[in-house]
């Protein structure tokens, strides 16, 4: 019979199989062996922990240890010795196949579980199932859709997979301060993705503190499982516009970048002001990229001069003659409040262009 509940039949033919071996001496024969790791795997399959199932081979063995042909015929001590070295090799074999056969289909259900995340995850940021289904799905990874959620994206230098260092110090932290909370953590495309409810702007702040000194791009919020999908492009967008446009922030968030899709949804007007504002610069000496980066860094260092200068490792002198140069070749000058918006509206257009390095 076995013991801690469980059921007779992970523990069939066992003490037949003590009894033989205590009279035969002999060691575990590779198709007994199969057959406990079959039975592990069942019985992990069922439900049943490893513990138990090592908790009723022990308990079989101590119960049958009197009635063992071999233990019962000893003749002397060194007898009892040789059929104990026996039958214990035979548990030691015996218990080990079963943990092996356990941890088989321990290991078969987490990559099992695995694809059916990878596969959610991938359902998810493309849209690519049925909203009421997906929202089904997302309630067995401890997400509910029906609210409103934010999606984090962080890049580095290197790719992010589900191994990744960080990813599993990220996870342990976050489900250490904050618990489940309908909080999803996933690698997608060699990025590292956190999906969280609006309202836990914490759980944001700390996902995007946790991931160091890497870039983050945040989506805006948006409801139900296409704003899952939509929060994610614009972070996505995010991380290419700070690409593109060089900027320096380490957190990127969409809504501060919301007018960049707007200039840009027009190409071909863009192209035209970039064209007609800073087309003038190429005929300065050494072409218009230097004096374009002049325009970029006196915008981000607020009109400031010397803030600029230090910016470009330029002196001050220097900085204002390139800025007098693009007032004479344009006609719009960089510190005129009206004309200053138009130029640095162009230079972003530039940058989002890749011009001058691309024709328009």
């Amino acid at each position: 019979m076995a013991a801690r509940g469980i059921p007779p039949e992970y523990v069939d033919g066992y003490e037949e199989l003590l009894a033989d071996i205590s009279r035969s001496g002999r060691a575990l024969r590779r198709d007994e062996r199969e057959a406990r790791r079959e039975l592990g795997e069942r019985a992990a399959d069922a439900g049943y922990g490893l513990r138990e199932l090592v908790d009723a081979y022990l308990g079989a063995t101590r119960r049958s240890w009197s009635a063992l042909p071999g233990v019962a015929d000893a003749r002397s001590a060194a007898d009892l010795r040789h059929v104990g070295e026996s039958v214990l090799a035979a548990v030691e074999a015996g218990v080990a196949a079963l943990a092996e056969g356990h941890e088989r289909s321990h290991r078969l259900a987490v990559r099992k579980e695995e694809a059916a995340r990878r596969e959610f995850v991938d359902d998810l940021l493309y849209g690519r199932s049925d909203p009421g289904r997906l929202a089904e799905r997302a309630e067995r990874f401890g997400l509910r859709l029906a609210g409103r959620h934010v999606v984090a994206v962080a890049t580095g230098t290197e790719a992010y997979d589900d191994a990744h260092p960080l990813v599993h110090r990220v996870e342990r932290d976050l489900a250490g301060r904050f618990g489940d909370h309908d909080v999803l953590l996933a690698t997608k495309g060699g990025r590292f993705v956190c999906i969280a409810p609006a309202a836990e702007q914490a759980v944001l702040d700390a996902f995007v503190k946790l991931a160091g000194e890497v870039r983050v791009a945040l989506g805006r919020p948006h409801g139900g499982p296409g704003g899952v999908v939509r929060s994610y492009e614009e972070a996505l967008s995010a991380l290419d516009l700070g690409e593109r446009l060089g900027l320096e922030a380490r957190v990127l968030n969409s809504a501060d970048l919301l007018v960049f899709p707007v200039l840009m949804r027009d190409r071909a007007a863009m192209a035209d002001l970039v064209r007609v504002v800073l087309g003038p610069l190429e005929e300065a000496r050494g072409g218009a990229l230097p004096l374009l980066q002049t325009l970029g860094a006196y915008a981000a260092a607020g009109y400031v001069g010397a803030e600029a200068a230090r910016r470009l490792d330029l002196s001050v002198r220097a900085l204002s003659y390139r800025l007098e140069r693009i007032a004479a070749l344009t006609g719009f000058d960089p510190d005129d409040a009206l004309q200053r918006y138009t130029l640095e509206t162009a230079a972003l257009g530039a940058r989002l262009l890749d011009w001058p390095q691309r024709p328009l």
